[in-house]
């Protein structure tokens, strides 16, 4: 029998992957990072229909409890995010450098 917050996740995760599929249609994410994201969902989906999976899991790996493998997962997972976030800064930011550098040349030699 499912409860009441069993629901109420499925229908987050639900609309989380509904919104990870239109970024993916739009062609704003790649078909890596969507499948990266339906991997996530649909874990996230058996963890919370099948909780004992994730008790499974942690005694797998050696993990006392079942909430302590989810926080290490998702504590690596947003770890790796934010390495991904300020790789892309990054790269923005060398971005914006080249195109200011070019604008400022062309403007110095209209001069």
């Amino acid at each position: 029998m499912i409860e009441p917050i069993q629901l109420i996740l499925i229908l987050f995760v639900l609309f989380a992957l509904s919104r990870a599929y239109l970024r993916y249609e739009e062609g704003k994410i790649r078909t890596g990072e969507f499948v990266f994201w339906v991997v996530i969902w649909v874990s996230a989906i058996i963890a919370i229909i099948w909780p004992r999976t994730v008790g499974y899991l942690s005694q797998t790996f050696g993990i006392g409890r079942p909430a302590d493998l989810i926080l290490y997962v998702a504590l690596i997972l947003l770890f790796y995010l934010i390495f991904r976030a300020y790789v892309a800064l990054d790269s923005i930011e060398e971005e914006i450098t080249k195109i200011v550098r070019e604008v400022a040349i062309k403007k110095g030699k209209k001069k």
